[in-house]
């Protein structure tokens, strides 16, 4: 805490499953900073929680903001279903890599993550990028379950615009995996449902040649997992929930609002005296096809390339300055650290 940070991170398939679902043992340890008596496992997830409880309970004024997050899937089920969809040559591709890391694996894992929130009294948790109808369902029914755990519940971009069908291919693989349409309409139907508490882009670049994608070879098992989003998340939410009748003042809260106060960033997240006026200019009438080519990443590519989005951002101001403008960033970097929680400044 006296760093700033009372939120804690934790990837449940880590300890047994690697990263790309390649890595050896030893290369897992070093990766986790791992002793070579420390196990990655769900003991050492309900150490984390309760250690979260401890930070609470000595720091009641920080308590809100002390949280537990948790990318759920059981290392268990995707080397089971890994092995097994490897050698079903029906299976290619997005599809393939969604059967092998299947959305049982995600349900299975929220269940064993709000049974340990409820034992270790780690009452703030968030449930991040769950991407199939399988683990919303599961959230739900945990929420119902143990109405003392405040559980939020997250989903990307990418699970919002893409499925198993994206001609993207092997540059969309990411964890949890894109899932086929059936679920992202389920997702879509949680958002306007208010069943959703922020919607992120999961901004995890990997450049274009890790993807094994750039030379033609497009092998989902050999691609790193991850793509970067940030800059078609509000245009991707805006785009695609007004057609399906999402409410403006549900994309600030789902994308600015609700983060904001979670993870203790108080002065963010509204237009209001007191604020830090960091503000996205969106232009809702401008229309514009998505060409990596046209992009400020370095990446080399955008698995959302040739998708048509209504609602662009034309400019973003940090702390009431302009820092970027039709693509071309603007003045001096400005960034800097902020221990949480921070506070309103003063009108």
């Amino acid at each position: 805490m006296t760093h700033g940070v009372p939120s804690f991170k934790i990837f449940m398939f880590y300890g047994g499953y690697g990263l790309h679902g390649k890595a050896g043992e030893e290369e897992q340890r070093r990766f986790l900073m791992l002793g070579s008596e420390e196990h990655y496992d769900l003991a050492h997830f309900e150490f984390v929680m309760r250690a979260a409880a401890r930070i609470r309970a000595a720091h009641p004024r920080l308590a809100e903001h002390v949280s537990v997050s948790l990318h759920c899937e059981m290392a268990d089920i995707l080397n089971a279903y890994t092995r097994l969809v490897q050698t079903d040559a029906s299976l290619t591709g997005l599809a393939a890599y969604s059967a092998a890391r299947p959305a049982h694996a995600e349900g299975l894992a929220v269940a064993v993550a709000a049974y340990l929130a409820h034992e270790t009294g780690c009452v703030n948790v968030n449930l991040l990028h769950l991407s199939s109808r399988k683990a919303l369902e599961s959230a739900r029914t945990m929420a119902a379950a143990f109405p003392h755990v405040d559980f939020r519940r997250e989903v990307t971009v990418g699970h919002l615009l893409l499925d198993t069908d994206a001609p993207a291919g092997a540059y969309a693989k990411v964890n949890p995996p894109i899932r086929p349409r059936d679920d992202v309409e389920y997702l879509w139907s949680a958002v306007l449902d208010g069943q959703v508490d922020w919607i992120v882009s999961d901004h995890a670049c990997c450049a274009e040649e890790t993807k094994a994608a750039g030379k033609g070879a497009g092998d989902v098992w050999l691609a790193k997992s991850g793509f970067g989003g940030t800059e078609y998340l509000l245009a991707g939410v805006f785009s695609e929930g007004r057609r399906r009748g999402l409410p403006l003042s549900r994309v600030a809260a789902l994308t600015s609002w609700n983060p904001a106060r979670r993870y203790g960033l108080l002065g963010k997240g509204d237009l209001a005296a007191g604020f830090d006026a960091d503000i996205a200019l969106l232009d809702p009438d401008r229309t514009f096809t998505v060409r990596a080519a046209e992009s400020a990443s370095a990446q080399g590519y955008t698995p959302f390339e040739g998708q048509r989005l209504t609602g662009q951002v034309t400019a973003t101001f940090l702390r009431g300055e302009l820092a970027w403008e039709d693509g071309h960033v603007v003045g001096a970097a400005r960034g800097r650290y902020l221990r949480r929680p921070t506070a309103r400044t003063q009108a």
